[in-house]
């Protein structure tokens, strides 16, 4: 057994048992060898080592029981906790539950204590993971609502690569378009453009109706209105929506600098960064549904507004922080270890690096202070049921694709609207966009 692989105590118990017949045979030479080897491979001292072979290793049971080290206040927290985050996994959660509990507190929706963070500072993730399976037992489940192509022309001057799974520098961003076409892909229908940071999994996501230039290049323009960092590197797949003369003006005319690369025709893990958020982030609020008019892409892009802020503000997330390739004895692949680091939210780690100017961070800071997680998440569910609650498209009857656009100049949307959807993060206050809801 290797000895970076920790032993539990049950291991242990049956290594030793078959060592204590091996040594209540052997000479003292002999049982010096014995010795040496188990405190290599238990890890034990070698004084606990000999009392352990001279003794009884059955396990007896506790005389008595260990009284319980959190109470029923830490599952209250929990519960709290982890429906405001959205139910994420106990590994994201548990680095998060002292600050989130803090803010929560602020908002009026969770009473705290000194002891109370003090436990919750040092909960374990497994006591977590085992704690909320009991606090998730029984609750109500939220409504939890394609391959590669050949790549056109154009892409021949694209050059094929994937972006390091260990960038550090912001503004790499992984894009995919998400389909919410239902049983058909006839007729026009909405779908989701996603663009990811590979350096801080920052999140950016738009609706658009149809997949025309003039709908994904006015996603552009929203992302970058309220995108806090520069962007650098631009990596969608082949689909003719990212490769065309539109796209390729936009990211080399319009915003000079921004180079731009393509994956490879069908692998999907040229763009696994974003293709892994698809479910939490995009099918997780829509599944596979239909949607398919002007009202309802407005409302997709309120809820991913108010998702922009969940996601990158409040939810932590795990980030591979190293790789180690395990090889047997003639040198062929047989697993890889991962190892990722402790979970923060993207806003943290972009605030980690000197990609975002100082006044942008403290702004959103403030901005982030002033939002209860809990109730933005309540405000996100509650407009998954307005998107499905109003009436799809009429057969026969197109949709004005002008009325779902921001800065094209024959957008007709009106100017109220545009307002609410301009500039998010720098021109609008969200406490006062909670009270307008």
């Amino acid at each position: 057994m290797s000895t970076e692989e920790k032993m539990n105590i049950d291991e242990r118990r049956k290594y030793l048992r078959r060592m204590q017949t091996l040594y209540s045979k052997a000479g003292r030479k002999e049982r010096e060898r014995l010795l040496s080897d188990m405190e290599v491979v238990t890890e034990l001292h070698r004084k606990s080592l000999i009392r352990l072979m001279n003794g009884d290793l059955e396990r007896k049971p506790r005389r008595k029981q260990r009284g319980k080290t959190y109470k029923a206040d830490i599952d209250h927290t929990l519960r709290i906790i982890d429906e405001s985050l959205d139910y994420i996994c106990a590994e994201r959660l548990t680095p998060a539950l002292v600050k989130t509990a803090q803010h929560l507190a602020a908002h009026g929706e969770l009473e705290t204590t000194p002891m109370l963070l003090e436990q919750l500072g040092q909960i374990s993730i497994s006591t977590v993971k085992r704690r909320l399976v009991t606090i998730r037992r029984g609750r109500p489940l939220p409504r939890r609502r394609q391959g590669a192509k050949r790549a056109n022309s154009l892409a021949r001057d694209i050059p094929m690569r994937r972006i390091p799974w260990d960038e550090r520098e912001p503004g790499h961003f992984e894009i995919d378009l998400v389909l919410h076409c239902g049983d058909s892909v006839s007729g026009e229908f909405v779908s989701t453009l996603q663009m990811i940071d590979v350096a801080t999994t920052w999140s950016e996501r738009v609706g658009i109706l149809g997949r025309s230039y003039l709908v994904v290049e006015d996603a552009y323009w929203r992302i970058l209105s309220r995108l806090p960092f520069p962007v650098v590197e631009i990596h969608p797949d082949n689909g003719s929506e990212f490769i065309n003369h539109q796209s390729l003006r936009f990211w080399g005319e319009i915003l000079k600098g921004v180079s731009i690369s393509r994956s490879r025709p069908y692998q999907k893990n040229d763009n696994r960064m974003v293709e892994e958020k698809h479910s939490p982030l995009v099918r997780g609020y829509f599944d596979y549904d239909r949607i398919d008019t002007v009202a309802q892409v407005r409302l997709v892009n309120r809820l991913y507004d108010k998702a922009w802020w969940h996601y990158n503000f409040f939810q932590p997330v795990l980030r591979l922080e190293e790789k180690t390739l395990i090889r047997d004895e003639q040198g062929q692949l047989v697993h890889i270890k991962r190892r990722y680091d402790e979970a923060h939210t993207p806003f943290e780690r972009l605030c980690e690096t000197e990609a975002i100017l100082p006044e942008h961070q403290n702004l959103l800071a403030r901005l982030r202070d002033e939002i209860n997680p809990r109730q933005l998440r309540q405000q996100i569910y509650d407009l998954i049921d307005q998107i499905f609650a109003l009436p799809g498209a009429v057969a026969g009857v197109s949709e004005n694709v002008f009325e779902t656009l921001v800065f094209n100049p024959l957008s007709a949307m009106p100017e109220d609207e545009k307002e609410h959807v301009l500039n998010p993060s720098f021109g609008r206050t969200p406490l006062k966009e909670q009270e307008e809801d």
